[in-house]
């Protein structure tokens, strides 16, 4: 005669035979903002561990699911950059931990509905597409580009005070080159602003994007990338932009 054992007395509907498994999972975010997935975690139950092997697959892509949509609503769908809301967040981490080394940029693409009239708006998209790619590459893996809107972008990224110069005329030279769209080269102009926290004397998102915003428009007229100084963060707006003042410090030119 079979007599029940303790554990299926106290679960008189599930034997030891009967395939039970628990899956465990807990997403982080990483560094860059993406999402981390691991493998589930098996639980054990009743001093024995159940593997369900169709569970695995399923609980994986339901995960993987998840994951994809987290990172379409921070990522812009043409150029793959951060979208202004998730770039934010991940600038201010980096300045907030890295202020002594951490660079502020703001990008504008110079003559874009041109660019679109002229050779249309595939050509633009793959100008838009180029920018990015080249910015993202640029900031490196610790810092972080994002799409602003249109064709403004903007990152932040991690460079000694030293090197900052150097650095900001590499990336004008790198923004201007010609963008290949089958077989056609375009030619693309850009202004950039930059602003560093220790130059400033702030962290303030806000007020480093503002200053690097004047120095970006005072370059529009010397199509140089420039390097806010003080005044950049207390000039006054123009036209949706922010008048460059005296004192600016341009790459290759004495501060």
């Amino acid at each position: 005669m079979h007599h029940p054992s303790p554990q299926q007395e106290a679960h008189p509907h599930q034997s030891l035979d009967s395939p039970r498994v628990r899956l465990s999972h807990s997403a982080r975010t990483g560094e860059n903002g993406d999402t981390i997935m691991p493998a589930p975690t098996l639980l054990r139950q009743s001093s024995r561990t159940f593997v369900i092997a169709a569970a695995v697959p399923i609980a994986l892509a339901a995960l993987a699911d998840d994951v994809r949509v987290r990172r379409a609503a921070r990522r812009d769908p043409l150029t793959g950059l951060h979208l202004r809301d998730s770039y934010t967040s991940r600038a201010r981490q980096i300045i907030d931990r890295h202020s002594t080394d951490a660079l502020v940029i703001l990008v504008d693409v110079d003559h874009f509905k041109q660019i679109n009239d002229t050779h249309g708006h595939f050509a633009g998209d793959r100008v838009l597409q180029a920018t990015a790619q080249r910015l993202a590459a640029w900031a490196g893996s610790r810092g972080v580009a994002g799409r602003l809107g249109g064709d403004e972008f903007a990152a932040t990224a991690r460079f000694a005070p030293a090197q900052r110069q150097r650095r900001l005329r590499q990336l004008a030279a790198t923004l201007a080159e010609p963008v290949d769209v089958d077989g056609h080269l375009i030619d693309v102009a850009v202004s950039i602003g930059a602003a560093a926290p220790d130059a400033l004397g702030t962290n303030g998102l806000s007020t480093l994007q503002r200053a690097a915003d004047a120095a970006m428009y005072a370059g529009k007229h010397t199509g140089r990338p420039v390097l806010a100084d003080r005044a950049h963060a207390t000039a006054p707006s123009v036209n949706g932009r922010r008048l460059g003042r005296p004192g600016t410090s341009t790459p290759g030119a004495a501060a």
